[in-house]
């Protein structure tokens, strides 16, 4: 379904699961798990079906981002992290949300960071999964060579350095099997995702290269998980190490997974989806 958030603003919506549900003679409330997908350009699709392991415990709302998948399009003055950040809480209010539990992953971290520094008393609980708070290019460029060679290399300084239609194709076709350690679960998954090149492009080469997050983390007013894999090469684990230290340290957990690339859930579920549940619980 698509939800007006307002200013005529409509972004499509799932929700899996219930938020009350019967036990014994009451109806108990289930806190809410709004899931932040990557990209950008990219839409909500990788999330499914791996984050119904969580649906006995939450209610879990995925969306597509502003301008994304099957979400209105708009123009690209709003293609920011401001607009999207923003746009969680927008969210939340047309769907009558309160304190929801905020994941997330990949470029939703880099919107998660951002909702944390401009909304910090607006989340119960915040994860952040496989994201960086900045680009940190040498330390990119060292896993992509440690993981594949020196074309590898090559490839992501190429396509970091200047986003083009060239750079980001060849890049991807070489470089997206360096992700993760473990071959895909459902090999028709990457078919599934509907992909705007052009958000990738404009923010690759715009905002994100002089993006710094690490100074709104101190702002956190909420538990913060820091999610990562120690063989990630595009939010490499030193990141994940800058994010936990630059927040309040009352606030931050950081969990590292062996032998796991980008997005745990994808290379180690048991270890991940167990990390999730217990902080959730917490």
């Amino acid at each position: 379904m698509k939800i007006d958030i307002g200013g005529g603003v409509r972004l499509f919506v799932d929700v899996e699961g219930p938020e009350w549900v019967p036990d014994g003679p009451v109806l108990r409330q289930k806190p809410t798990l709004i899931c932040l997908h990557g990209g950008p350009g990219f839409d909500h699709s990788g999330f499914k079906p791996s984050f119904s392991r969580l649906a006995d415990l939450a209610q879990i709302i995925y969306y597509d981002h502003r301008g994304h998948g099957r979400s209105d399009e708009r123009p690209r003055a709003e293609w920011t992290l401001d607009t999207w950040a923003d746009d969680v809480v927008r969210l939340c209010d047309a769907l009558g949300l309160v304190k929801p539990i905020v994941l997330g992953q990949s470029f939703g971290g880099f919107v998660a960071q951002r909702y944390l520094a401009r909304h910090p008393g607006h989340a119960s609980k915040i994860i952040l999964s496989s994201t960086s708070p900045n680009m940190v290019m040498a330390r990119k460029l060292a896993m992509f060579e440690k993981l594949g060679g020196a074309r590898a290399r090559e490839l992501a300084e190429q396509f970091w350095s200047g986003p083009t239609p060239a750079t980001w194709g060849a890049y991807w076709a070489a470089c997206r099997k360096l992700y993760n350690s473990t071959e895909p679960s459902d090999p028709d998954a990457g078919q599934r995702t509907l992909l705007r090149e052009d958000i990738l492009l404009h923010f690759v080469g715009g905002e994100k290269q002089g993006m710094d997050l690490l100074p709104g983390l101190a702002l956190a007013q909420c538990p913060v998980l820091v999610m990562a894999g120690e063989d990630d090469p595009v939010c490499p684990i030193e990141d994940a190490r800058d994010m936990a230290a630059a927040l309040p340290v009352q606030w931050s957990q950081l969990v590292s997974f062996a032998g796991v690339g980008h997005g745990a859930w994808r290379d180690d579920p048991d270890a991940a989806f167990a990390t999730l549940r217990q902080f959730m619980l917490s």
